[in-house]
C-alpha cells in the first residue's frame, strides 16, 4: 500500500466526541445488534432481480423501505435514482451531504436469484455486490431515526441506477448534473472496511466498427478489402502502444465481432475497447493513438489490394459506449479525513487506501469531496453466479458509515458543525 498520510488531529477528536456522545453510542450499538435482521435485509433485496436498465422493481422496495424508516420527502428521478430527503436542522446556507449505493446487478434478466444460506455464508448473484452496500445504507437511515439523531446540513439518501457495466454511472451523473448537486458524497459499494478510496479510476469505452462492400472470397478476391483484415492490422498496431505507468494507465480490445461466414470478405467487423487510467490525459491520449491505428489499417489494407475506387473503400466508426471520468481527492479532503478518523475510533485498520471505478468518480471529477465506504462482512466470487457473501462483523459497515456522515453532516445532538462545507454557487 501506498504512503498514508497524516491524519488531523482535530478531525480525529471531533469523531472520538461523537462516538462518546449518548445518541451516537447507542444507534452504534443498535447497528450491531440489529445485524441479523439487516442481513435477512440483504437477502430479500438480493431476490428482487435488478438487472442493469431494469432496476424497477427493486427501486420500489427500496423506496418503501425508506419510507418505512421515518422518511417522508421520498422520490423516483427522471432515469430511476431514488432519492430520500432528511432536512437539517442548521441555520441559514446548509451543505448538501449525498450517500448512495447502485441497485443494479451485472446478472441479466431470468438469473435465478433466490440466496441460499449455510451457516454464516449467503450464496446468491448480487449478494455482495450491491446488496451489501444497500442494507448498510438504508441501516445508517434506520438507526439515524430510530435514534432521533439530526444533522446541522441536508442528507440525501440514494439507490442509484446503472452503476455497472454499460450502465456506465448514469444515475451518479444524473445526480450530479441536476440542480442543486449534493456538496459531498458517499458511496457504498464493496465490503471491505479497511478500504477508503482517494482516487477514481476513469475509463473510457468505444466500439470502432469497420464496414465495407464485402464479395465472395474466391470470386471477390483481390477486388474489395476485408473489414476483418483491417481491424486484424488496427488491432497489431493498438497491441504496441504504450501508455504511461505513472499515472497508471491502460487498453485492451475485449470483444471481436464480424464477418458472414468462412468464404465471404467480412464486410464489417467491429471491436469494443475499454480505455483506464488513474487521469484523465493519458485516457484521451490512448484513444487519439487508436483512432489513428484504424486510420492506418484502413489505408494499409487497400494498398495491399490496391483499391482506389472510392464505392469499394472501407470506412469506420467511433461509437463512444462508456465514459466514466477520472480524478483524485487531496489527502485533507473533509470526507477522507473523516472517514479514516472514524476506522481510527472503530478500531479499524485502513489496509486499502486506494483507486477504484464507483459512483463516487463522477462527484470527484467535479472537485466534489467525495469516497466510496464498504458495507461489512466478506464478499467472494463477485460478478459471477457463484457470488457468496459471509456474514463477519457486518455491523461495521454501517458504524463506519454513520461516524462519517455525523461528522461531515455535524451533529446537533454532539453540538458539532458541518465538516463539509457547502460550495459556492
Amino acid at each position: 500500500m501506498t504512503h498514508i498520510p497524516p491524519l488531523r488531529t482535530d478531525v480525529l477528536a471531533r469523531l472520538q466526541a461523537l462516538k462518546r456522545h449518548p445518541a451516537v453510542d447507542a444507534a452504534l450499538r443498535d447497528l450491531e445488534a440489529h445485524a441479523p435482521r439487516a442481513m435477512e435485509l440483504q437477502k430479500s433485496l438480493c431476490e428482487i432481480p435488478a438487472p442493469t436498465f431494469h432496476e424497477e422493481t427493486r427501486a420500489a422496495e427500496i423506496m418503501r423501505l425508506m419510507k418505512a424508516f421515518g422518511l417522508e420527502d421520498v422520490s423516483i428521478d427522471a432515469v430511476g435514482n431514488v432519492i430520500g430527503r432528511c432536512p437539517g436542522r442548521g441555520t441559514g446556507p446548509r451543505p448538501l451531504l449525498a450517500v448512495g449505493a447502485h441497485m443494479d446487478t451485472v446478472f441479466p434478466e431470468g438469473t435465478d436469484v433466490t440466496v441460499r444460506r449455510e451457516g454464516n455464508r449467503y450464496y446468491g448473484p448480487g449478494i455482495g455486490d450491491n446488496c451489501a452496500g444497500l442494507r448498510a445504507m438504508l441501516e445508517v437511515l434506520r438507526a439515524m431515526r430510530a435514534h432521533g439523531l439530526a444533522t446541522e446540513a441536508d442528507l440525501l439518501f440514494v439507490g442509484t441506477v446503472g452503476e455497472e457495466g454499460n450502465g456506465d454511472i448514469r444515475g451518479s451523473k444524473h445526480l450530479f448534473s441536476t440542480a442543486p448537486a449534493p456538496d459531498g458524497f458517499i458511496a457504498v459499494d464493496n465490503t471491505d472496511v479497511g478500504r477508503i478510496l482517494h482516487t477514481a479510476i476513469g475509463s473510457h469505452r468505444w466500439r470502432c466498427t469497420v464496414t465495407g462492400p464485402g464479395g465472395h472470397s474466391f470470386g471477390a478476391f483481390g477486388e474489395v478489402p476485408s473489414a476483418v483484415h483491417a481491424v486484424c492490422l488496427a488491432g497489431a498496431r493498438i497491441a504496441h502502444l504504450k501508455v504511461p505507468k505513472e499515472p497508471k494507465s491502460s487498453f485492451t480490445i475485449g470483444t471481436i465481432r464480424g464477418g458472414t461466414s468462412v468464404n465471404t470478405i467480412a464486410p464489417s467487423c467491429s471491436v469494443d475497447i475499454d480505455i483506464r487510467s488513474y487521469e484523465n490525459q493519458p485516457i484521451l491520449d490512448a484513444e487519439r493513438a487508436i483512432r489513428t491505428a484504424f486510420e492506418e489499417a484502413i489505408s494499409e489494407e487497400h494498398a495491399i489490394w490496391g483499391i482506389t475506387d472510392p464505392e469499394k473503400m472501407l470506412r469506420v466508426e467511433f461509437e463512444q459506449i462508456g465514459n466514466r471520468p477520472a480524478g483524485r481527492r487531496p489527502d485533507d479532503c473533509p470526507v477522507l479525513q473523516a472517514a479514516r478518523a472514524a476506522q481510527s475510533v472503530l478500531g479499524i485498520e485502513l489496509t486499502n487506501y486506494g483507486a477504484s471505478s464507483t459512483d463516487a468518480n463522477m462527484p470527484v471529477s467535479l472537485g466534489i469531496p467525495a469516497t466510496c465506504l464498504s458495507a461489512g462482512g466478506v464478499q467472494k466470487r463477485t460478478h459471477t453466479v457463484d457470488e457468496y457473501y459471509d456474514d463477519i462483523n457486518p455491523h461495521l459497515g454501517p458504524q463506519l458509515i454513520l461516524l462519517t456522515v455525523l461528522a461531515l453532516a455535524g451533529s446537533v445532538d454532539a453540538g458539532l458543525k458541518p465538516l463539509l462545507p457547502k460550495r459556492s454557487s
